[in-house]
């Protein structure tokens, strides 16, 4: 993964495609590219069968410059850097700063492209990209591109929630303004618990339910395990901060249709 920090000081996670997933991609587009040149000439076939040798070699020519060069050009600058291989891999060309790539950055990597895909038969784009830190080609690194990773697997998202034994206690116990610092860091690692190491997990569990028990009357039974008690007291929280939400909302509600309800007179 790498960092770009924007103009205004946001720092962005991009995660560069791997050199398999750039593989198969272009694989893809090679394919499809062949096909339409062999479309093309049979087209051309059946339409003027009876051309001489040289005018087939130029229309031959000019058929594999369309399907080769213009073609991926114009589907990179028109879809901002995606193709039918890109988009079947999830990958997708953008600039090194992170933005778009304009019409410049895909003329640049479809001329470079015929040299090091089809006249070397991708050799040259091979050892460059084994070699570059974000597998570039030529092209990308002529043009200032590289190849983004777009399909990033979705994490499971956890809610935390009491654990049986301390619902009856959750349920009770008053649960005061928790700071959104201390709850955002609270529920973080919830979320992250199950990646750290055990013995890191127990020491930030404790420093956290200890950070959060100023703020929650009484205490909780003997023996609650702090995981166990961050989770209670994050999801009481939430759980209350819904109904009051509901609450609110109804209340609006109400107070609209007594609006609605009341006569309007004509000054």
């Amino acid at each position: 993964m790498s960092s770009i920090v924007t103009g205004e000081a946001v720092v962005l996670e991009l995660r560069p495609a791997s050199f398999a997933a750039r593989a198969l991609g272009l694989v893809l587009d090679v394919i499809a590219n062949v096909v339409l040149l062999i479309l093309l000439i049979i087209l051309v076939g059946f339409a003027a069968p009876d051309l001489d040798a040289a005018a087939t070699r130029a229309i031959i020519l000019a058929c594999v410059v369309f399907s080769f060069v213009i073609v991926p050009v114009t589907v990179e600058t028109l879809t901002r850097g995606r193709s039918l291989g890109k988009l079947a891999a999830g990958l997708r060309i953008v600039r090194d700063d992170g933005g778009s790539i304009r019409f410049r950055h895909a003329v640049i990597r479809g001329l470079l492209g015929f040299l090091e895909i089809y006249v070397t038969f991708g050799g040259l784009a091979i050892g460059v990209a084994l070699f570059s830190e974000k597998s570039k080609r030529l092209g990308d690194i002529v043009a200032g591109t590289y190849s983004l990773r777009q399909r990033v697997p979705v994490e499971p998202r956890i809610l935390p929630a009491a654990p049986p034994y301390l619902q009856g206690w959750v349920a009770m116990a008053d649960i005061g303004r928790i700071p959104d610092n201390t709850a955002r860091r609270a529920a973080t690692f919830v979320q992250q618990a199950y990646r750290m190491a055990p013995a890191s997990r127990t020491n930030m569990a404790i420093a956290l339910a200890s950070e959060l028990a100023s703020y929650v009357a009484p205490p909780p039974p003997a023996g609650t395990m702090p995981g166990d008690y961050i989770g209670a007291v994050l999801g009481e929280r939430r759980n209350r901060e819904y109904e009051r939400l509901k609450r609110a909302e109804q209340r609006n509600l109400a107070t609209g249709e007594r609006l609605r309800k009341l006569p309007f007179t004509e000054r």
